[in-house]
């Protein structure tokens, strides 16, 4: 029936392809091939893997795990238009469930349509996880089983929300909702690194947006949070401008909220030109120090002596 409106030559190659289909289906089941999709894939060989996935896919065109697959090698071949057409199928035959295809698609698009394909991709993760309270009466841990979705997935998923919008905080209200998004990430899993390093970099970016200084308080966190996400050079900046204006607030503020975090600054700030000097209180800086310098070994230096908890 399909055939009809096809030149001779392309019924051949429709012949053919079904041939082959039946063949490699009676040659291999899906499973088989999958495997050999893998150990390519493990070893790098993208193009043989995205063969046998293909193969894979023509003995079961809806197998949602081949598609996946598919997606995937075609991500790692740089080709996005083929890696979109098997994310897309795989999200026309299974919406609401799997939300990795929706991390992929909002990888490869940008702006608004990412932010979409990233939503509906932690709807898809919220509602698994509850799904698996209900069950078990618990979320899954990360290392109970790799393919349970966990709480973490979904703190990964509002970063890369937020970094969208911290690209751009200029644009109306991108301010707003990048902060919105790190926080939702922090409330399910508090100490992801990135959600703390986008915290620091956002706050860092705004305080830098605006014209009036905003208050030491703030400082002082986006400061802990540059130190904690190991971004010792904008760290060191803050740092400088809240020893010029007040020393003495810093160095209080910070023994009374977090004497190891104390110990880290003053090793940082000593290690990188910044010393306190005794009675007065007053600061110390060597005359040709810069805070943006180079001196980023330093700084690892520091950040790596052992520290309290």
């Amino acid at each position: 029936g399909g055939f009809v409106g096809l030149s001779p030559q392309e019924r051949m190659k429709v012949r053919m392809h079904e041939k082959a289909k039946k063949k490699t289906a009676e040659k291999y089941s899906v499973q088989q091939l999958l495997q050999k999709t893998e150990e390519c894939m493990d070893s790098f060989d993208f193009e043989m893997a995205g063969l046998f996935c293909q193969r894979a896919l023509d003995v079961e065109p809806t197998n949602l795990q081949v598609l996946d697959m598919l997606g995937h090698i075609y991500s790692e071949l740089g080709d996005t238009q083929k890696a979109k057409e098997a994310f897309l199928h795989a999200v026309a035959l299974s919406p609401d469930v799997g939300h990795g295809k929706y991390m992929y698609l909002g990888q490869i698009h940008t702006g608004q349509e990412a932010v979409d394909y990233y939503t509906r991709g932690i709807h898809v993760l919220l509602n698994a996880l509850e799904k698996q309270e209900t069950t078990t009466g618990a979320a899954a841990q990360p290392d109970e089983d790799p393919e349970l979705p966990t709480e973490k997935d979904v703190s990964v998923a509002y970063c890369s929300i937020a970094e969208i919008y911290l690209t751009d905080l200029m644009e109306e209200g991108a301010a707003d909702k990048c902060r919105e998004f790190i926080e939702k990430a922090l409330q399910y899993h508090h100490d992801n690194p990135e959600a703390l390093q986008l915290m620091a970099s956002y706050l860092f970016s705004t305080e830098r947006n605006q014209n009036e200084i905003p208050p030491y308080e703030s400082r002082i966190t986006t400061a802990k949070l540059l130190i904690e996400s190991e971004e010792y050079e904008m760290a060191v900046d803050v740092l400088e401008g809240l020893l010029e204006e007040d020393d003495e607030v810093l160095y209080n503020k910070l023994r009374c909220d977090d004497q190891p975090m104390s110990e880290h600054v003053e090793q940082l700030l000593g290690e990188l030109g910044g010393e306190v000097e005794g009675e007065e209180g007053d600061p110390v800086l060597d005359e040709d120090f810069e805070p943006c310098s180079d001196d980023e070994e330093e700084a690892e230096a520091a950040a790596e002596a052992p520290m309290e908890h």
